[in-house]
């Protein structure tokens, strides 16, 4: 697989960050979808579109953080490769996935983006 053909769920309530996030990887060649909140990011992954990789924010409101949100994912599409990101420590034995620290370089979250998809 490589960027050209892979789509990215990017979920994140932090507007700023999202928006810099999904430029940065979109010009690196990705498809990048964003979510504000779970409820978007399951409204897209009850599509039709694939999705390669959910890049998901942990800590976020509503009560369902980015592991639940991962869980829910995993029940419907079996395949899909998780990445977490976080400003805080959070208990990592609920991660599907490996966990970013916020704040993220471009270069890096590119490379661990790649990385992901490529496992």
């Amino acid at each position: 697989m490589n960027k050209a053909t892979s789509h990215i769920l990017l979920v994140d309530d932090d507007e700023s960050f999202r928006y810099a996030a999904e430029k940065t990887l979109s010009e690196a060649g990705f498809t990048v979808t964003g979510a504000s909140d779970y409820r978007k990011a399951l409204d897209v992954l009850n599509g039709s579109a694939p999705i390669d990789l959910l890049l998901t924010d942990v800590v976020m409101p509503n009560r369902v953080n980015g592991f639940a949100l991962a869980r829910m994912a995993a029940m419907r599409r079996s395949d899909l490769r998780v990445l977490y990101m976080t400003a805080y420590d959070v208990p990592t034995n609920e991660a599907m996935g490996k966990i970013l620290r916020k704040p993220i370089a471009g270069e890096q979250l590119i490379a661990e983006v790649n990385q992901a998809i490529a496992a």
